[in-house]
């Protein structure tokens, strides 16, 4: 194992030191690749060839998403290296436009939304051809998975009892006890459509107040299973939901669209063989499988990079 394999574990099970991280990874990049090939990996953008650098937002199925499909690039013989928790879509996209990062994991409805808040697709074909439509001619979407995982309105046991709220609820049932409630989520969740934003303009729904935490993640779980907030923004594939007892408001205007893992690659640094390798890879991957990887490392805590390759052999994909 190389040291930038090291280095990406220590980040993945260290993710508080995300931030720290990525600035030293950016020295090492310098100085090695994580692959058989010696030199900087971001030096190898404009012939398509070999090395590649797989990114992640900030969130812990990102991060098993990029193993998944760094993994598969490497068992075709490509040179990896992961730049996991880089940050939001904000940051991220960034990245890709320059060609700091090859490959991210993406889900389809959400980068629509950051593109253009305006747009409504009716369909997961419609909301590709949406994003083609805006996307920066630098980068490409790849095929989308059959799974998918979205954000949702999710309340805590005690909030669902006292205002009767079940699985079958809906988030407008929120209009009228909105105001007495704290929903949290991430920093971005209060200024996106796909947010507070769209909450406000789609449902008629104003918090008491926003409580800024993380994407989905354990900051965010912390806070509404203790009651400090009572609504929370978490994603449909979180094993932790269900472990909870927490529950999924329906979203029956479809606020969240569609949210189908979709690869967003920088065209000029992924050869068609990374290409084809990886729409092989989003072939199989389906809701109940992703909800299935998610569970053995999140809940049984089983270190992702691992989860992903036993995954990716299972499925004759390496």
């Amino acid at each position: 194992m190389t040291d930038t394999t090291h280095f990406s574990r220590f980040i993945r099970k260290n993710r508080g030191a995300a931030v720290v991280a990525l600035t030293a990874a950016t020295a090492l990049l310098a100085g090695c690749s994580s692959g058989d090939k010696g030199g900087n990996p971001l030096d190898d953008t404009a012939s398509g060839g070999d090395s590649v650098v797989v990114g992640s937002n900030n969130f812990p199925e990102s991060t098993l998403l990029a193993d998944i499909y760094g993994e598969a690039l490497r068992a075709k013989g490509f040179s990896i290296t992961y730049k996991p928790n880089i940050g939001s879509r904000e940051t991220t996209y960034g990245l890709l436009k320059n060609g700091a990062v090859t490959v991210l994991p993406e889900y389809n409805g959400a980068l629509l939304a950051y593109l253009d808040q305006k747009a409504a697709p009716k369909t997961a074909g419609g909301t590709t051809d949406a994003i083609n439509a805006k996307l920066d001619p630098k980068l490409t979407l790849l095929d989308p998975a059959p799974a998918q995982n979205k954000d949702s309105v999710t309340v805590n046991p005690a909030t669902a009892a006292k205002y009767h709220l079940t699985g079958k609820s809906s988030v407008a049932d929120l209009k009228g006890i909105a105001k007495d409630l704290v929903i949290g989520g991430s920093p971005e969740f209060q200024t996106r459509q796909q947010g507070l934003v769209g909450l406000k303009s789609v449902y008629g729904l104003e918090f008491k107040s926003f409580k800024a935490l993380d994407a989905g993640g354990p900051l965010t779980q912390a806070a509404l299973e203790k009651g400090d907030v009572q609504v929370a923004d978490l994603f449909t594939t979180d094993p932790n939901i269900s472990k909870e007892k927490f529950v999924v408001l329906q979203d029956p205007k479809n606020l969240f669209g569609f949210e189908n893992v979709q690869p967003l690659v920088h065209k000029k640094t992924l050869s068609q063989k990374g290409v084809d390798a990886l729409n092989a890879v989003s072939a199989k991957l389906d809701t109940a499988t992703l909800l299935d990887l998610d569970t053995q490392a999140q809940v049984q805590k089983k270190d992702p990079l691992d989860v992903a390759k036993a995954w990716l052999k299972s499925a004759g994909l390496a």
